[in-house]
């Protein structure tokens, strides 16, 4: 939440973008100090719905919607966030457009998503995991055989940081930069919608 500098807007109105359960929306929506709204989108009601219970009395609305054409206004939102989500968009660069479209000028878009790490060593212990560990865990756990299968292909097929931050720029984002989390495991990227 550092890097959405919502304290800019303590009233405003915040997207959280293929929202998921809420768990972004209401890191901000609980915040003592935050004042304003969490409008939580995501095409997958069943989603919004299994989250639904987390809502009481957080000031989250959530809104069933598609992020390549959200169901909102020009410069509608104070800031945006995404968390493991623009990776699963059918045009990533259509979706950071449509993050570009609903944000007023000034407003900050912060996305974290998983990435390969750079170190090589860190990246062979993570690629082992993800492609010999995580799909038995799932399968396990869920009873399924393709459980946790997609996730280590979707991260694989992701552009990396340094072409995730150009693609910002290329959706009209200024001040696009990112951080490496984790050993380079996940990143924070973000960009700031300018003046026109």
């Amino acid at each position: 939440m550092a890097r959405l500098g919502w304290e800019r807007a303590p009233t405003g109105t915040f997207l959280d973008a293929c929202a998921g359960t809420f768990d972004l929306a209401l890191e901000l929506g609980a915040r003592s100090d935050f004042a304003g709204r969490v409008v939580a989108s995501d095409f997958a009601q069943p989603m919004l719905v299994t989250g639904s219970p987390k809502l009481a009395r957080a000031p989250v609305f959530p809104v069933c919607g598609d992020s390549l054409r959200l169901p909102f206004r020009d410069g509608t939102f104070d800031g945006a966030t995404v968390g493991f989500g623009v990776r699963n968009l059918a045009d990533l660069g259509g979706g950071l457009a449509e993050f570009h479209r609903v944000l007023r000028p000034g407003a900050r878009l912060v996305v974290l998503e998983f990435t390969t790490p750079p170190n090589p060593l860190v990246r062979a212990g993570y690629h082992f995991y993800f492609h010999r560990v995580l799909p038995v865990v799932g399968r396990i756990v869920s009873g399924h055989p393709w459980a946790y299968t997609y996730l280590p292909e979707s991260v694989k097929e992701f552009p990396g940081p340094q072409d995730l931050q150009e693609m910002f720029r290329a959706a009209g984002f200024t001040d696009a930069g990112y951080q490496l989390l984790t050993f380079g495991i996940a990143a924070i990227h973000w960009g700031t919608r300018g003046p026109g």
